[in-house]
């Protein structure tokens, strides 16, 4: 967080993104969705805060949401799908970097909502170009993603 350049970008909220990297949220097992425009700083900032919390002890995997995608469709495929989603509840912190980027199949739908609903209460820092509310019409069915935007 100490190299992040907030003079870039006016528009960016730099004393919400310090107030983040005193990772409060990380201890009240709450989420952080960074969202914005491409080459704003949102993976950097993700990737900063991930270190912060490895720097306090945490566990964290940073991961591509396409990668998590492919990663569980491929335990669909040798049967170790719940072996895989274990592995994404360990973390202590779990970012998903560039989510929501294109339509998901139902069944890529349905193992986000596992996932994160297995998560209850660890947190998940998630980076997406589209704000929250542009990513229903991704999900084909409404009510996942509502869910998904609840947990």
């Amino acid at each position: 967080m100490e190299g992040f350049g907030f003079n870039a970008s006016p528009k960016l909220p730099a004393a919400e993104i310090r107030d983040l990297a005193a990772l409060r949220w990380l201890h009240s097992g709450e989420s952080v969705i960074l969202f914005g425009p491409v080459g704003v700083g949102k993976t950097h900032v993700a990737q900063a805060l991930g270190h912060q919390a490895v720097r306090q002890g945490a566990n964290v995997r940073f991961t591509k949401t396409s990668r998590i995608l492919a990663e569980l469709a491929g335990g669909h495929a040798d049967r170790t799908c719940d072996k895989r989603i274990r592995e994404l509840i360990r973390p202590d912190l779990l970012i998903l970097d560039d989510f929501a980027m294109r339509p998901l199949s139902a069944s890529q739908a349905h193992e986000l909502y596992e996932l994160v609903s297995e998560r209850q209460g660890r947190p998940l820092i998630i980076t997406s170009n589209r704000a929250p509310s542009d990513w229903y019409p991704l999900f084909p069915n409404p009510v996942v993603a509502e869910s998904l935007l609840d947990g």
